[in-house]
């Protein structure tokens, strides 16, 4: 028997090659390819088989059980796709890490369900980024797979409840009387609070990598955010794709009342302001991430096509309106004069988003050519007696935002 193994980055194709027959049996081909969640691997190999017709096929909407998400992948795939989305879904919601397919489909079309499977459902925290398929020499169709699993099957329900009692104890943080994006603002600052982003976090693509570990990579802040948030009731979809200059990037996409906003947990947490024009160590939440817009977040994030996103262009639950923190035009004396009142108040930071890139300009020329800052630094110091204050700052050019931790 002759085998062949290559090894691919990115979004899965097919595997090629030519069969050989031998003894009227189909020689087996064996590939690798890579799926794309963030960056994480997957593999598919490949044989021959094929099962009688799916009992997935003419499964209705009122029959479908589909854990009671709204699945936004599946319903903006092409219904040519329904059969192999409810197939793996169903299986591997039951557990059943392989199996012969009743679906026929490609390996570029399985890649694309399996996908769209994980996007939906963060719930499926033991199934990893990896799989293993089969495609049969004959027909050039997947017709079974293994799953590579995060979690050993039996320690999947012990893990479900861990996962369900901490995602409690954040909703708990919040009130059924708040508004939708107070609740939602609230998950967010949990997670920027409770989790540390680390490149070598175990499971790091799943939800339990930060709710259970607390450490964890974009895919995991997504994956909980998205996990949580259904627990809530509320739309959350997951989307990847990658940063500009950058590697891969997985962030999420929320509903309140009609409009979709981006959320990006991850680039929340201040760690990622030296990522900026800035001083150093800035420790101050970064809010430009909540519920904002294509306009805001597309500049250094670029989804990667697999599905039409929402468009997301209102900014009715922008942070900083919210918070009389906004400037549409520069004025300098309003400005200087909420520079010194964080002062006089003791503020440990005051945060201001300016509504064009005319006013942020004139905002950062003012503040730290001429002499804004520094008086207001100066009058700091002065306050508390001393002669040297150390003050940060950061400049975010795409949301034009101007941050100053004074303490």
């Amino acid at each position: 028997m002759e085998r062949k193994e290559r090894s691919r980055t990115g979004r899965p194709e097919a595997g090629r090659g030519r069969g050989l027959l031998k003894k009227g049996a189909a020689i087996l081909m064996m590939t690798l390819a890579a799926l794309a969640l963030c960056g994480c691997g997957a593999r598919h190999l490949a044989v021959s088989a094929g099962l009688e017709k799916s009992p997935y096929y003419h499964l209705g909407d009122t029959e479908w059980d589909h854990g009671g998400v709204e699945e936004y992948y599946f319903d903006h795939l092409d219904s040519s796709y329904n059969e192999i989305y409810r197939e793996l879904y169903s299986r591997l919601s039951n557990r059943e890490d392989s199996g012969d397919l009743y679906a026929q489909v490609s390996a570029d079309d399985f890649w694309k369900a399996y996908y769209a499977v994980l996007a939906d459902h963060p719930e499926l925290f033991w199934v990893g980024s990896s799989a293993q398929t089969v495609v049969s020499n004959l027909t050039g169709k997947v017709v079974s797979y293994q799953i590579e699993s995060t979690v050993p099957a039996d320690q999947r329900d012990e893990m479900k409840q861990q996962l369900d009692a901490a995602a409690d104890a954040c909703i708990a943080q919040t009130d059924e009387t708040w508004s939708d994006y107070g609740r939602i603002k609230s998950v967010y600052e949990y997670l920027i609070n409770q989790v540390e982003y680390d490149v070598n976090a175990p499971s790091s693509q799943c939800a339990q990598s930060a709710l259970l570990y607390h450490k964890s990579v974009c895919a995991g802040y997504a994956k909980a955010f998205q996990y949580i948030l259904h627990r809530m009731g509320y739309f959350c979809t997951y989307v990847t794709g990658k940063i500009k200059n950058g590697g891969d990037h997985a962030w999420n996409i929320v509903r309140i009342g009609d409009q979709y906003y981006h959320v990006d947990v991850t680039w929340g947490d201040p760690v990622f302001a030296d990522g900026q024009e800035s001083g150093t160590g800035i420790t101050v939440m970064n809010y430009n991430y909540l519920c904002c817009t294509d306009d805001e977040i597309l500049p250094t994030h670029i989804p990667d096509g697999s599905i039409t996103l929402p468009a997301c262009t209102d900014d009715s639950w922008n942070y900083y309106k919210i918070n009389g923190m906004y400037y549409e035009t520069f004025d300098y004396d309003t400005v200087y004069n909420a520079l010194m009142d964080s002062v006089e108040s003791g503020r440990q930071s005051i945060v201001m988003k300016f509504g064009s890139a005319d006013a942020y300009s004139e905002a950062k020329e003012q503040l730290f050519t001429d002499r804004m800052y520094n008086d207001a630094v100066q009058y700091l110091m002065q306050q508390n007696g001393v002669d040297t204050w150390n003050t940060r700052y950061s400049c975010d050019d795409s949301f034009h935002v101007i941050t100053i931790q004074w303490s």
